[in-house]
């Protein structure tokens, strides 16, 4: 649970005017991915989202993706979530995969 302060300050960015809202990709709705992407949301961001299952919390929220080729055409920031470097090969490297929707100035960030 957030502190009292930490919620005021957040209060307070939400009513600032000079915020810039990112298009932003999630790639891995799972324990931890899931709330990430929701406080994204919460944010103000705008998100294209891939998993196995996209939680129907979220699918309400952003832009459901087929793949990870998708979901990096329609975002400035892609962010991969999921469990192991195989994993993080296959979401980026295979068919469809997020290098395929890759462009100049893109920004991939690997948490997993």
């Amino acid at each position: 649970m957030a502190s009292s302060s930490c919620r005021q300050n957040l209060r307070s960015i939400r009513k600032r005017e000079d915020i810039v809202v990112a298009k932003v990709g999630f790639i891995g709705l799972g324990i931890m991915g899931q709330p990430m992407a929701g406080h994204l949301i919460d944010a103000g961001h705008q998100l294209s989202l891939f998993s196995r299952s996209v939680p129907a919390a979220l699918a309400s929220r952003g832009k459901v993706c087929r793949n990870g080729k998708e979901v990096a055409e329609s975002s400035d920031i892609i962010i991969v979530m999921v469990p192991d470097t195989p994993d993080v090969e296959k979401v980026l490297f295979s068919k469809d995969g997020v290098a395929e929707g890759l462009s100049k100035g893109k920004i991939v960030v690997d948490m997993s």
